[in-house]
């Protein structure tokens, strides 16, 4: 089991995030219970190319200071939205041989949605503790009407949707 802990940087991790305050909380608990049960925590964030303003060398593309990595966890970088589009990823999490992932971070519609199919379609199973993720308001819903409709609906069918406490619970 590993947990990829998705787009955690200062340009995504901002006031105007559905339950920011909520998903920060939620993210450090899970964060620091993967560390302490020796579960790999594994960043991947997101590059928009340069001059987008969240590029290699802007603050934005930055982690999120109370979200950052340790010491030593791995990163990795993506230009679209599933993080299973970087090679190098999955060349690391194959030659694990891992078959169970936690899947947490921003945003639910865009990169979370897309890595958490992206994942099943590659035979893992996949986790999403409840509150580890988050989005923004959009010109159809709002962030918590987006939120729910991917966690209480959408993601059912590809993932084990549990609390942060069962996380590291759920067996394959």
């Amino acid at each position: 089991m590993v947990l990829l802990a998705i787009d955690l940087q200062k340009g995504l991790v901002v006031e105007d995030l559905y339950n920011f305050e909520g998903f920060v909380a939620n993210m450090k608990k899970l964060l620091a219970e993967a560390r302490a049960r020796g579960v790999e925590v594994i960043y991947v964030r997101h590059d928009a190319g340069e001059g987008s303003g969240m590029s290699e060398g802007d603050e934005d593309f930055e982690f999120y200071e109370e979200l950052a990595p340790l010491l030593g966890e791995k990163m990795f970088v993506k230009t679209v939205n599933s993080c299973f589009s970087n090679k190098e990823l999955c060349k690391y999490l194959e030659e694990k041989g891992e078959e169970t992932m936690i899947i947490a971070g921003l945003q639910t519609n865009y990169c979370i949605d897309a890595s958490i199919k992206s994942a099943f379609d590659r035979d893992y199973g996949v986790i999403v503790p409840e509150g580890c993720n988050s989005t923004f308001d959009n010109d159809y819903m709002t962030g918590e009407t987006t939120y729910r409709y991917y966690n209480e609906d959408i993601w059912e069918a590809f993932a084990y949707l549990v609390s942060i406490e069962e996380a590291f619970e759920v067996e394959e």
